[in-house]
C-alpha cells in the first residue's frame, strides 16, 4: 500500500521531540560546604572525613593538586599533602545543601533523577520558562546556584545521560559543557575509557590490554567482539562509543543497595591482611549509605576468589543496621566464616540491602541469611 501525505504528517507531528538533557555536579560539594561556613579553610587543602573511617569522603580542589581523592587511605592523603586539613562530615549539613539545590531544579522540570547529594540529571526537553536552549537553562540554573547557596556547580547539556555526564566533568570546576546532537559520537572518541561511566579500573585495564585505550579505539570493535570479551556489557561499551543512549531521566530514583567493593593488585590470602581492607571497604560503602540517607537490615560480602570465582554470603537482621562499627563488624564475621581459604582473594566486597530510607516505612521484603 502507497503512503499518502496525511500518513507522512501524522508520523512526522508525533515524532518524539530530539532530548535535552543536563548533568549538573556540584564542585568538591563536601569540602566546598566547609570552606564556606569556615573562611579558615578557604584557600587551603581540605578533606572531609578521615578519623575513625580512615578514609577521604571528600577533598578540595587544592588536595586534589597533591593528589589527594575521594575513598583514598587518610594515612596515604596524608602523606601526598603533609598540610592537609581534616574535617569531620556534617551529612546533615550536606543534605539541606542537598535540598536547597534540588528546589531550584524543580523550578526548571519535574524530572530530576539525584544520583547522590552533589549531583543529579535533569530532562529540559519541555522549557518551561521559555528560556529557549538547555544551555540557558542550565547556565541560570548554575547561576542560582550559586546566589543561593555560595557554592559552584558544573554542568554538562546534551542529548542522552551518558554524555551529559561526560560532559559536565569535562570543564570543572564552575564549568559547562554543550554537546549537541551530531556531535556526541566526535566527543567521546576522545576520551579515554577510564573516564566512561560504567566502566571502573578493572574493565578499564582490561580494555587496555586489548589495546582500547580512548572511546575510538573502542569504536572499532563490532559488538560481537565485545560481547565476546565482557559478557552481556558489550552491547553496552558498543553503544556509548557511539554516543548512543537511549535511558530515560528517571525522577526519585530508589536505592536497591548500596555497597563498596576493592580489586586487590595481588591476590590475598592472609587473615589479619584481608580484615584489614574489608575495614577499609565497609568504611566506604558505609558513606555512601550515609549519603544515601537509607537504612537497612541485610549485608552482604562479595568474594571474588583468584581463579575468578565469586560466591556472596549474607546475613539478614530484626532491625536495621545501626552504625558504621555494627556494620563492618557483620562484614568480618561473613568473611571469618570463610578460613581457610581454599585459594587467595583477588576481591572483597560489602554491600547493604533491602533499603528505605530513614523514618520511612519498614520494606516488604528481607533478603535471607545464608
Amino acid at each position: 500500500m502507497t503512503r499518502g501525505p496525511s500518513q507522512v504528517t501524522e508520523r512526522t507531528v508525533n515524532a518524539p521531540p530530539q532530548r535535552k538533557i543536563i548533568h549538573i555536579d556540584m564542585d568538591a560539594f563536601y569540602a566546598s560546604v566547609e570552606q564556606r561556613d569556615d573562611p579558615e579553610l578557604k584557600g587551603k587543602p581540605v578533606a572531609v572525613g578521615g578519623g575513625h573511617r580512615g578514609v577521604v569522603a571528600a577533598a578540595s580542589y587544592e588536595a586534589r593538586k597533591y593528589g589527594v581523592r575521594s575513598a583514598m587511605p587518610s594515612v596515604t592523603a596524608r602523606r601526598r599533602c603533609p598540610d592537609l586539613v581534616f574535617v569531620k562530615p556534617r551529612f546533615d549539613v550536606y543534605k539541606a545543601v542537598s535540598n536547597q539545590v534540588r528546589a531550584i531544579f524543580a523550578d526548571y522540570t519535574e524530572l530530576i533523577e539525584p544520583l547522590s547529594l552533589d549531583e543529579a540529571y535533569l530532562d529540559v526537553t519541555e522549557d518551561r520558562l521559555a528560556l529557549g536552549s538547555a544551555r540557558a537553562i542550565a547556565e541560570q540554573i548554575r547561576a542560582r546556584i550559586r546566589a543561593e547557596t555560595g557554592l559552584t556547580a558544573s554542568a554538562g547539556v546534551s542529548y542522552c545521560k551518558f554524555i551529559a555526564k561526560l560532559a559536565s566533568d569535562q570543564n570543572k570546576p564552575d564549568g559547562i559543557c554543550v554537546i549537541p546532537p551530531g556531535r556526541g559520537e566526535a566527543f567521546v572518541a576522545t576520551l579515554p575509557v577510564k573516564r566512561f561511566h560504567g566502566v571502573g579500573p578493572v574493565t578499564a585495564a582490561r580494555m587496555e590490554k586489548l589495546g582500547i585505550h580512548t572511546g575510538a579505539d573502542l569504536h572499532r570493535w563490532s559488538q560481537a567482539e565485545l560481547e565476546g570479551h565482557f559478557g552481556s556489557s558489550g552491547g553496552w561499551y558498543w553503544k556509548i562509543a557511539r554516543g548512543i543512549d537511549e535511558r530515560e531521566v528517571k525522577p526519585d530514583r530508589p536505592y536497591k543497595s548500596v555497597s563498596a567493593e576493592r580489586t586487590f593488585d595481588t591476590d590475598l590470602i592472609d587473615p589479619i591482611a584481608l580484615a584489614t581492607e574489608l575495614t577499609r571497604v565497609a568504611g566506604y560503602a558505609w558513606d555512601r549509605v550515609e549519603r544515601a540517607e537509607v537504612v537497612g537490615r541485610t549485608i552482604t560480602l562479595k568474594v571474588k576468589f583468584a581463579d575468578f570465582t565469586l560466591i556472596t554470603r549474607s546475613r539478614s537482621f530484626m532491625a536495621p543496621v545501626a552504625d558504621l562499627p555494627a556494620f563492618a563488624a557483620a562484614g568480618h564475621a561473613l568473611l571469618a566464616a570463610l578460613f581457610p581459604l581454599p585459594r587467595g582473594i583477588r576481591l572483597l566486597g560489602l554491600g547493604l540491602h533491602t533499603l528505605h530510607e530513614r523514618d520511612s516505612g519498614e520494606p516488604e521484603q528481607l533478603g535471607l541469611a545464608i
